[in-house]
């Protein structure tokens, strides 16, 4: 395993913050990557798509300004989420204006990224594939993508059902690129915890929607701290994928628990559009909730998952064998 040079020496801590739709945007991204968190966000984000070479110069202007005042201060790089859903009728003017911009790293989701990685190749960035079954990593990593986010059960937004231990285990038995690890990851300790299992990068959506740096309605990154894993409902009515959504979300919205079993949706993905609509009012988020129980700034989480890193890597347990 060998981290992209793009990444050595730039981070406070090894992970990714997860772009998260109508949650990340310029702000949440200045501030993780300032912080030493690498910091990303969905182009469909910027609406209408002439608003996305907005953020890209706005983002761009704010890392080279903290890299000029602070040399040799973490700066994470950063990157953009692209869907390649035929549904998305951006996609070719958004991966122009990602191509202008020499966006450091690009992630695809719900499609094959050949044609992403021969654009994004072209200036010498790199490109991160989302997948929640080893199968469409075997697919991705044909594509000739720099790297995998294993997506395993309990992440937010769209996420797969098979345990982070054993995504993670199986994906590496046929890849030994870049690998990232998504599901339940919420402290420092969880990020050497999918490091141990073979992961390069931790990937953190839910706990960074509770930031004052996010752009989520406060009344969304309250119900993140109040609610636990047993009011985390996977469903794929919202979008006709499967995704996790916080219950009390669903239930002001009008849904009965009996509408959200997985199948209603029909397994196809709605039009883009609507599920921007439907997004607004009900908030996705994953078993991370476990853990979160405030809404700090970007910089105080990650000194704080820094040191619990830190910590982690530092003892293992008292009693496990490896300490003997």
């Amino acid at each position: 395993m060998t981290l992209p040079a793009s990444f050595r020496g730039t981070m406070s801590v090894p992970a990714i913050a997860a772009p998260m739709f109508l949650v990340s945007g310029p702000e949440l991204v200045i501030a993780t990557c300032k912080a030493g968190v690498a910091g990303t966000f969905p182009a469909l984000n910027a609406r209408p798509a002439a608003q996305l070479e907005a953020w890209l110069t706005e983002i761009d202007a704010a890392l080279a300004g903290h890299r000029a005042d602070n040399p040799g201060a973490p700066c994470a790089p950063y990157g953009v989420n692209l869907i390649l859903h035929a549904s998305n009728k951006r996609l070719e003017e958004d991966l122009a204006t990602i191509v202008r911009h020499r966006v450091p790293f690009v992630i695809t989701s719900l499609g094959h990224p050949g044609e992403v990685v021969k654009a994004v190749h072209a200036y010498g960035g790199l490109v991160f594939s989302d997948i929640v079954h080893a199968y469409h990593a075997k697919k991705a990593a044909a594509a000739g993508v720099d790297g995998i986010i294993a997506v395993a059960g309990g992440a937010g937004g769209h996420a797969g059902t098979q345990s982070v231990v054993s995504l993670i285990r199986e994906i590496r038995e046929f890849w030994d690129g870049v690998l990232i690890a998504a599901g339940s990851i919420s402290d420092g300790a969880s990020i050497r915890a999918v490091e141990v299992l073979g992961a390069d990068f931790a990937y953190m959506g839910t706990r960074f929607i509770a930031t004052r740096e996010a752009l989520a309605q406060e009344a969304y990154k309250q119900m993140v701290v109040d609610c636990g894993p047993s009011e985390v409902v996977y469903t794929d009515v919202i979008s006709g994928t499967n995704a996790n959504f916080l219950w009390p979300s669903l239930e002001q919205a009008g849904f009965e628990r009996s509408e959200l079993v997985p199948g209603h949706g029909k397994g196809k993905l709605h039009d883009l559009s609507d599920e921007a609509r439907a997004w607004r009012d009900v908030w996705s988020a994953g078993h991370g909730v476990a853990n979160i129980h405030d809404i700090p700034t970007v910089a105080e989480l990650v000194e704080r998952l820094t040191a619990e890193y830190r910590e982690a890597c530092s003892k293992p347990p008292s009693d496990a064998l490896c300490s003997r």
